[in-house]
């Protein structure tokens, strides 16, 4: 891997070409307080922004540690290439035409190979992307405005998106920003790459991924590796949902999945929470710089009003935090600090006639908070500054930095409209440990990322082959291939007439289960007949079908649950594998979790565990539970078939799998593949 710490803590910069964009870094890394060289190169200018001008990169005094290249896509590989000849640290190239563009310009793919070739082992960032704004040092190779200021501590971002990244700047949610990274279309630094550069400086507390595509899925291991080694957390904005993994719509598995559920299970495998929004995302990293990975998820509100406690407690509602009980300590000096008048609960509405009362206030939010929680949240909306007058709410700021101060909290302010907490009041309540969050949604969401547990130590991915043109295994070619690595299936023949499906159907001994091969959607097409008691039953419900080619089977009975497993190979993840509801209802229930193979056994029981039909295997209003360890074999199986015979695989389904209270059966199971 490339080293990028010359690049982004430069002592030297190279501003190469004379348009306005590159005067603009000039002007940018003055205003920042870059305290290094900065050396303009143009071979015709004399002075740039008030600089000397070198003509040509060859005269520059000695090998700069990053240049911003400004020039067009041509040039770009010309100066790439005497940069990386004389030893530069690297660079941000910021033309556009390479391999983003070659759906109009078949030039673009060839010009990207030139360009990496011309990089040779020079770190550079893009192309097509505005570099980077390091608010550490000050030094910054970015040619627009951008809305930071020098901080001494902060988060890094990284986005493959130049204007996300400008928005991002220009928040006022008193996000500390270290770091503002763009990676283009990652010719040769990629998101993860990136993000392992940048979690080597101890200045940096959290990271933040805005991610359209991942590419190389090692790099997101290492990076969530070097995460766990060094505690710092991760958080993603994950865009651009694929609908890679439908291109199959044969099986059922395919169309539970979709694109995303790959994203989300590489995220979930790597210990990366996943945020749904800018504000998600910009808030949850500033939860995390101040506090960290909060130790649970166990969370408390206390608010001046009846209306914000209920609102807290419904907005909690179905997320993956909890308000749980006061304990008796709590209510003892909750009912000290609020007397008799007050209902203590959780969330707490300590009503308002002890406003103004700073040392009041500071005593009853003191003794909200307990060790057993995770976070205390004051819930405090600020008056808009431009017609009304904020004076009464300086005592809510200073008894939330009283009580953090007293008791050594995890404690927040949080506005239930992001607008209403002052950027300046923000920023006071950060610099005294209190987190400012803003927004009550925005602020469940944070709390709800930050209690993850940090990831474990999963096995590396199984990553995805070339694409192929599958074929459909017949059932029971593919329930052979399945039971040699351990699926536990029904005795079965085949048979290529109706009377010979009778006669096969005989020799197992009834009740049997028949059904025509070769087609994929078996009930659909009234190709599946169950329960058949007889021979005649066989034979006449065999010659009504659309095959002449059967499988009949022994009837499995006694189940408590049907499942579904299923594999679909995801050209951009890996292989995602479904456990969900089986049999007829699959799609309408929409029951269903998906993971990343090979699978841990944290993250199958967490699988099965977050199915609404989990209460049947765990035995329903005294029904007898289902056999997990068989279950478990069962999903083993067919992972264990996955990971050996991965080439040429394109999906693999289970529906349904039978579970009794003593065995999972595969009544069922499709696979396409290219042998």
């Amino acid at each position: 891997m490339r080293d990028l710490s010359r690049l982004f803590r430069p002592k030297t910069i190279a501003v190469i070409g004379g348009g306005a964009w590159c005067r603009l870094v000039i002007e940018q890394c003055r205003k920042m307080g870059f305290a290094g060289e900065i050396w303009p190169v143009h071979p015709k200018a004399e002075e740039m922004a008030g600089l000397p001008v070198y003509a040509h990169i060859e005269n520059l005094p000695e090998a700069p540690d990053a240049s911003f290249i400004g020039v067009n896509r041509f040039i770009t590989i010309e100066a790439v290439r005497l940069l990386s000849e004389r030893g530069a640290g690297g660079a941000v190239c910021f033309a556009s035409g390479f391999l983003e563009a070659q759906a109009e310009d078949a030039e673009g793919a060839d010009l990207q190979e030139q360009l990496l070739e011309a990089a040779g082992d020079m770190p550079f960032l893009g192309p097509n992307c505005y570099g980077f704004v390091n608010y550490l040092d000050g030094a910054l190779l970015w040619p627009d405005q951008h809305g930071g200021h020098a901080t001494d501590k902060g988060v890094a971002i990284v986005t493959q998106s130049s204007n996300i990244a400008i928005n991002m700047t220009m928040q006022k949610r008193a996000v500390p920003v270290a770091y503002v990274v763009t990676a283009g279309n990652q010719a040769q630094s990629g998101v993860a790459h990136i993000g392992q550069a940048l979690l080597d400086d101890p200045r940096v507390t959290a990271l933040g991924l805005h991610i359209e595509g991942f590419g190389d899925l090692r790099a997101f291991e290492d990076l969530a590796a070097k995460a766990r080694a060094v505690g710092k957390p991760i958080v993603a904005l994950k865009v651009g949902k694929s609908d890679q993994a439908q291109a199959a719509t044969v099986s059922h598995t395919a169309s539970l999945a979709g694109g995303d559920a790959g994203a989300g299970a590489l995220l979930s495998r790597l210990g990366i929470p996943r945020l749904n929004s800018i504000p998600e995302f910009m808030e949850t990293l500033k939860l995390l710089h101040v506090v960290g990975r909060l130790p649970s998820n166990r969370i408390a509100s206390i608010s001046c009003s009846g209306g914000e406690a209920s609102l807290a407690a419904d907005t909690g509602h179905g997320r993956g935090v909890v308000f749980p009980e006061l304990n008796e300590r709590q209510k003892t000096d909750l009912r000290e600090a609020l007397g008799p008048m007050v209902a203590l609960a959780n969330p707490l509405d300590y009503h308002t006639y002890i406003w103004r009362d700073t040392e009041a206030m500071t005593k009853a939010w003191a003794a909200m908070m307990d060790p057993d929680l995770a976070l205390t949240m004051m819930v405090v909306d600020f008056p808009r500054a431009d017609r009304c007058d904020a004076d009464d709410w300086e005592c809510t700021v200073q008894a939330a930095i009283a009580a953090k101060q007293q008791t050594g909290a995890n404690v927040a302010m949080v506005a239930t409209l992001p607008e209403l907490l002052p950027e300046d009041v923000a920023e006071r309540l950060l610099a005294a440990g209190v987190v400012p969050l803003m927004g009550l949604s925005e602020a469940i969401v944070a709390c709800e990322a930050a209690a993850q547990p940090a990831p474990e130590d999963v096995p590396p991915l199984c990553l995805p082959t070339e694409t192929v043109s599958p074929e459909l295994v017949p059932e029971a070619e593919a329930k052979h291939r399945l039971g040699w690595h351990g699926l536990r299936l029904p005795n079965f023949k085949r048979a290529n007439s109706s009377g010979a499906a009778r006669a096969a159907a005989v020799d197992l001994g009834f009740p049997v289960v028949l059904k025509g091969e070769g087609i994929a959607h078996k009930t659909e097409a009234g190709a599946v007949a169950l329960n058949l008691m007889s021979g005649r039953e066989v034979s006449d419900r065999a010659a009504a079908m659309p095959t002449e080619h059967f499988l009949i089977e022994e009837m499995v009975t006694g189940a408590v649950a049907e499942l579904l497993i299923g594999v679909v190979k995801d050209p951009a993840h890996g292989f995602v594998m479904t456990v969900a509801a089986g049999g007829t209802l699959t799609e309408v229930m929409e029951d269903s979790a998906s993971f990343l193979l090979p699978a841990t056994d944290s993250m199958i029981d967490n699988a099965l565990n977050s199915l609404r039909v989990a209460k049947l295997l765990d035995g329903y209003r005294g029904a007898p539970a289902a056999d997990r360890a068989a279950i478990l074999r069962a999903i083993r199986a067919v992972e264990a078939y996955v990971l050996a015979k991965a080439e040429g695989l394109e999906e693999i389904e289970i529906n349904p799998l039978l579970c009794t209270p003593t065995d999972a059966v595969a009544a069922d199971a499709l696979m396409r593949r290219k042998d």
